[in-house]
């Protein structure tokens, strides 16, 4: 049973009024037993939900009778959005917003929906971090947050790949990305609208520009259009390999997703003893022969030749460093 699920559906009585349960089980994606199994359990737990028999009928809240989420701050309201991830929050600086909203909240609730929210959030816990390295620092974040939501453009000194490495820009934010524990700002530029990342900020001062944000713009539609435009720059080649057993079982611990998929789809077994070949995507020949060194004597570089040379330099090299020693 979803706590969140059943705030939901009393948030939908509340504000629509009469409603069917087809409505609420289309409304939050689940069967109409759902919906029923919802609606009762909001009435064992003291909230006045009635049925309206008929047709056009439904459920509805007692005339009068409103959820008591009052008292919040513009803050914590915002915070309420973060409540499941107190990392992020406690970067973007409202930690103490989201406790006090999270209290509020369960304050609100009849105790029965109260005692399940809390038994949610002792069991869920969100590390967005990737393992085998620390959270990037970001102390500009919560400049560009508050940015994002009010409106306001931003000045900033930016470092990056490419000459020049470091560039002044004006920025006005269209919103934030958090992706496996590292920040992205979206906003726009002069010309375009771009993705930083927020670690590179090297200065970040607020303007005196207001700007309204594009109401056609969707930043979940445009994120999956710049990853999508990532992975196309970011291969640009593709290289033959042979990998063994156990070489193809570490791959996920090596290599990106989008390696691993290539070798799942173009896998053919070459002799008895269980190696297959395979065409995976490369960036570039350096960055192909470091990832693929990390799976030693399990891999085997078949094409292009440029870089099965590369692979066995690197190991010559190595093997004249340590055979020295």
């Amino acid at each position: 049973m979803s706590a969140g699920r059943l705030l939901s559906v009393l948030l939908l009585l509340q504000s629509r009024g009469l409603v069917s349960a087809r409505e609420l089980a289309e409304e939050l994606e689940v069967s109409v037993r759902t919906a029923y199994r919802d609606l009762a359990r909001l009435q064992a737990a003291g909230v006045p939900v009635y049925a309206e028999p008929g047709r056009g009928g439904g459920y509805r809240l007692l005339d009068g009778y409103r959820t008591r989420l009052t008292g919040m701050s513009e803050g914590e309201a915002r915070a309420l959005f973060f409540a499941g991830l107190p990392g992020p929050a406690t970067e973007l600086g409202i930690a103490a917003e989201v406790t006090a909203a999270r209290l509020k909240l369960l304050a609100a609730l009849p105790t029965a929906l109260r005692e399940e929210a809390a038994r949610t959030a002792a069991v869920f816990h969100l590390d967005a971090p990737g393992w085998y390295r620390d959270p990037e620092r970001a102390p500009h974040l919560p400049l560009f947050a508050d940015a994002v939501l009010t409106g306001r453009a931003v000045d900033v000194r930016y470092r990056r790949w490419r000459a020049p490495h470091e560039v002044r820009r004006r920025l006005r934010p269209y919103g934030l990305v958090l992706k496996s524990g590292t920040w992205y700002l979206v906003a726009a530029g002069e010309d375009r609208i771009a993705t930083y990342r927020v670690a590179r900020v090297l200065d970040a001062v607020p303007s005196e520009e207001r700007f309204d944000r594009p109401p056609d713009f969707d930043l979940g539609t445009y994120w999956n259009s710049y990853l999508d435009d990532f992975r196309t720059r970011r291969y640009t080649g593709t290289a033959t390999v042979r990998l063994s057993p156990r070489g193809r079982r570490r791959l996920p611990d090596n290599v990106p997703p989008e390696v691993v998929r290539a070798v799942d789809t173009t896998a053919v077994a070459v002799g008895g003893d269980g190696w297959v070949e395979a065409v995976i995507p490369t960036e570039s020949t350096d960055h192909a022969c470091g990832e693929l060194l990390r799976l030693g004597t399990d891999v085997e570089v078949v094409a292009p030749a440029g870089l099965r040379r590369a692979m066995a330099a690197t190991v010559g090299a190595l093997a004249r460093t340590y055979g020295h020693a």
